[in-house]
């Protein structure tokens, strides 16, 4: 009865890419588990807007943390920088915390309407998984205390300043202020001299 069990699936994932990937794995799904929806986010304007929000910080990863303000799914990114290792370990560490947000977020963990970068960390490697699942759900907490309290007071994050200005202005240089004429004067042309043989 296992085999024709197994022919349905491989039959079935000739048809459907849910049923390849079910029929690939050779188990079956949880039927208990909440089922959230989780989007990838892909866009460079995605994960700087992320960078903008909230950050908490373990041995293995980095989160960072933002509020949407829609109801919509819960959207996530991955970042693991060439520092952390050669192509193997970086892929490696990638899956590894993908697999703790998947379970995080069957577990409650992420909110919808929220965008999340995971920033991993060389320690991941060396990490167990049940530490970085319980380091992830203890930073997600963390970030969304601290997005809470941002929504109670909008201006307690800064460099300190009470100005509502941003911290790089963005108007126009000065002509002296320009990068690359710091100290000359720009009425002025710079004569070269001549070269000798």
């Amino acid at each position: 009865m296992a085999s024709a069990r197994a022919w349905r699936q491989g039959a079935a994932a000739k048809c459907s890419l849910i049923a390849a990937r079910m029929g690939a794995s050779g188990s079956v799904p949880d039927r208990g588990s909440i089922a959230v929806v989780i989007e990838r986010l892909k866009r460079r304007g995605d994960f700087r807007a992320a960078a903008g929000g909230v950050r908490s910080a373990n041995r293995a990863f980095v989160v960072q943390a933002r509020s949407r303000g829609d109801g919509g799914a819960v959207r996530v990114g991955f970042t693991v920088t060439r520092q952390t290792g050669g192509a193997v370990e970086r892929n490696r560490i990638r899956r590894r915390l993908r697999e703790a947000v998947r379970l995080s977020a069957a577990g409650g963990a992420m909110s919808p309407g929220h965008d999340y970068v995971l920033i991993g960390r060389r320690p991941a490697l060396a990490a167990t998984f049940t530490e970085m699942t319980q380091a992830l759900h203890a930073a997600l907490t963390r970030a969304h205390t601290q997005l809470q309290g941002e929504k109670t007071q909008p201006e307690s994050r800064g460099t300190g300043s009470t100005r509502s200005e941003a911290l790089h202005g963005s108007g126009p240089r000065s002509p002296s202020k320009r990068r690359g004429q710091q100290g000359r004067s720009s009425s002025k042309p710079i004569e070269i001299p001549p070269r000798g043989r």
